[in-house]
């Protein structure tokens, strides 16, 4: 019997959008996928705003990916550098965390996780959607330009 394909990625994912969609696709698309979803404590931590529950978040993420296991983390990290994965998806703002998850796993004796590096989906005006500029008005979900 094959060892099953493990893939981890992780993320605040507020405002879920067309490049949350991407993302996660990519991912479903290589194993089994589990997410780190951040606690509302860190989201707002590392956001600093407000941000969809974590309730919400994770409904949104089961709503997409409904095969998808959701875990709560509490710093940038999380379950990773315990469990074993074959992939780690990031985008190319969250790389330095895989490098940093794989560094961890080096000093724990634990073999390396593959980073696989998913780009951003750009919004009609050139620039990665993103949750920020979603909750600020200037672009919906899908990319659209909402403000000039």
């Amino acid at each position: 019997m094959e060892k099953e394909t493990r893939v981890v990625a992780g993320g605040t994912f507020d405002s879920f959008h067309k490049g949350h969609e991407h993302f996660l696709k990519k991912a479903s698309s290589l194993g089994r996928v589990k997410i780190g979803l951040t606690s509302d404590r860190m989201a707002r931590e590392t956001k600093g705003e407000e941000v969809e529950t974590y309730e919400e978040r994770k409904k949104n993420l089961l709503d997409f990916l409904p095969e998808a296991e959701v875990e709560k983390i509490e710093d940038p990290v999380g379950f990773a550098v315990e469990e074993d994965f074959n992939y780690i998806i990031v985008s190319p703002e969250t790389r330095s965390r895989a490098e940093r998850i794989n560094t961890e796993r080096r000093e724990a004796g634990k073999g390396e996780i593959e980073i696989v590096e998913v780009d951003f989906v750009f919004a009609q005006n050139g620039e990665p959607i993103s949750s920020t500029k979603i909750r600020n008005g200037e672009i919906d979900r899908e990319g659209k330009v909402l403000t000039q």
